[in-house]
């Protein structure tokens, strides 16, 4: 990025620490391999590059990233801000014990991305991002639907959350890196902040507001109709990712998306 800006003997500087730092620390730095790239430095990207980049250079990325973060949006949000409503209206939680019941959300989340994150890197990005869309789905069906008959108590409902979020983190935690990671350098963050933009819109405004009506029937069948909405979406993202997602561990970013600002030789 500070090539590309023009800051040629900052960039040096700054990578000769690094490589330094680690030599320090016992790190063998062998030379990279493959062709040298040159860049053209320029201050900024044009809109009119970027929107082509996103949409016609890169669609099928680009529709691998608006689906896994639209899905992970309705997910997230619809049920992790509905979840107080559903203890309250459905197992008479009173209001002042809500936050006990969010804990075990929350230890699922950290725990999920801590203990799987590095199979993304192991297995691939490809399958281990599909797996975890999948799963979260299909607990999503079963709980939902144990739930929709009646048969799990409040804490029993509590632990199936907190299974359910340990795989649903590391997914919704993937989807801003595959985002990261298969665009070029230059817009990067930008690709990141639109397709986030977009699917929040899209999942993060529709479901709270959709969960909240069906909750308002004060009855369990609407609210599991509204659970198998989030299952299918998520489902329907391991899908998409796992015909069209782009397979990058062990690859330089410049591979797995060519610089912009790349000379053509």
């Amino acid at each position: 990025w500070l090539l590309i800006h023009g800051q040629g003997e900052e960039a040096r500087v700054i990578v000769e620490g690094i490589e330094e730092r680690l030599r320090r620390q016992g790190h063998d730095l062998s030379a990279p391999t493959g062709p040298p790239l040159r860049l053209h430095a320029r201050d900024h990207t044009p809109l009119k590059e970027i929107f082509h980049t996103l949409f016609n250079t890169y669609r099928r990325r680009a529709l691998v990233g608006l689906t896994l973060l639209t899905a992970q949006a309705f997910f997230y949000n619809a049920i992790f801000f509905t979840y107080a409503l559903v203890l309250t209206e459905f197992y008479q939680v009173p209001s002042a014990s809500i936050g006990w019941y969010v804990l075990p959300l929350a230890l699922g989340n950290f725990c999920g991305p801590l203990l799987l994150g590095r199979l993304f890197d192991v297995v691939g990005r490809r399958v281990m991002i599909s797996l975890t869309y999948a799963v979260s789905g299909v607990l999503l069906t079963i709980s939902g639907y144990l739930f929709q008959q009646g048969v799990l108590d409040v804490t029993q409902q509590a632990i199936a959350w907190m299974i359910i979020f340990f795989f649903a983190s590391a997914a919704a935690s993937s989807a801003y890196l595959t985002v990261a990671e298969t665009f070029p350098l230059e817009i990067r963050a930008l690709a990141i902040a639109v397709f986030y933009a977009f699917g929040t819109a899209l999942g993060g405004i529709v479901g709270p507001t959709l969960f909240g009506q069906l909750i308002d029937t004060h009855e369990r069948g609407p609210v599991f109709f509204g659970y198998l909405i989030g299952a299918a979406l998520m489902v329907l993202a391991a899908v998409v990712q796992a015909i069209w997602g782009v397979a990058s561990e062990g690859k330089s970013l410049e591979e797995v998306a060519r610089p912009l600002s790349q000379a053509h030789d």
